[in-house]
């Protein structure tokens, strides 16, 4: 099994630019589920990873780069995720790589990530890939996530580790159905320590969360060294058992680092994906 400490963080890496699968680097969802109490086999979410690349460019046939940006959506009911150095090193692979076509290179990244994200696994399943080609850039918008703002509330911090005792809901009010954002959300990578910047939106249905202490809450994330898709992991999670909401549905969107940026999402109850929309930071 790959560990994080195995991958190429934090470590000198090559530039290779001919197309290289084997540069993928999965690691297993299960690891840090079990330690938070989620077991594979009985998710109490559904959702994706929802990617984004902004530095996918290769080789048509008569050597003239092409370029694109690259929407993926991988499951969360994959076996791995795929960490990102080494995806920027396989999406480099592709720039000197010649391919007959953008709907190849389409076909290539879904078959490699495919494999990848279920190596391991009984189960396989396709992953979402989706090419935007220069003509439309100017159709990619940029919008920040709708719902009230937390940040506005004045409040101390004194917490810089996921501390869910801050989390509460009054059971004994009419329950509402609220959508509630911070862009106060920042955690460390697991195995570099690197900042990871981020926003986050809560849409829920149930008894009213305390906002102050769930802001609080957001903040706690500070200083805690874990992967993005963990981290939204762990927000659903803890406000699930903490706050006992009807409906929950948790997405957070990280900016981008080395061209990619990453934005899971989970949700109590099956419903569309959101749109792969990056705010302003992003």
């Amino acid at each position: 099994m790959n560990t994080p400490q195995q991958s190429q963080l934090g470590k000198n890496s090559a530039y290779i630019d001919q197309y290289d699968a084997s540069l993928l680097f999965p690691i297993a969802r299960a690891t840090q589920r079990e330690a938070m109490g989620i077991r594979d086999g009985a998710l109490p979410f559904f959702g994706a990873d929802l990617w984004t690349g902004f530095e996918l460019s290769w080789l048509n046939p008569r050597g003239k780069p092409q370029l694109a940006i690259v929407h993926f959506t991988i499951p969360c009911e994959t076996a791995n995720i795929i960490e990102s150095k080494s995806f920027k090193l396989y999406l480099n692979s592709f720039n000197s790589t010649v391919f007959a076509s953008p709907d190849a290179v389409r076909d290539r990244l879904r078959a490699d990530l495919s494999e990848a994200t279920w190596r391991g696994s009984e189960r396989t399943g396709t992953i979402g890939v989706r090419l935007v080609l220069p003509d439309a850039f100017d159709q990619e918008p940029v919008h920040e996530l709708d719902g009230l703002n937390l940040d506005r509330l004045e409040i101390e911090c004194t917490h810089y580790q996921p501390a869910p005792e801050l989390l509460s809901a009054d059971q004994d009010e009419v329950h509402v159905n609220e959508t509630l954002t911070s862009r106060l959300l920042k955690s460390n990578c697991l195995v570099t320590g690197q900042p990871d910047w981020g926003s986050v939106q809560i849409r829920y249905s149930g008894a009213p969360i305390d906002q102050a202490g769930l802001l609080a809450y957001i903040v706690s994330f500070r200083n805690h060294n874990e992967f993005h898709e963990p981290c939204a992991e762990r927000i659903f999670n803890d406000i699930w058992q903490r706050c006992k909401p009807s409906k929950l549905a948790v997405h957070a969107r990280y900016t981008r680092r080395g061209g990619l940026d990453i934005n899971p999402f989970r949700t109590s109850w099956p419903q569309a994906l959101p749109a792969n929309i990056r705010t302003a930071r992003q």
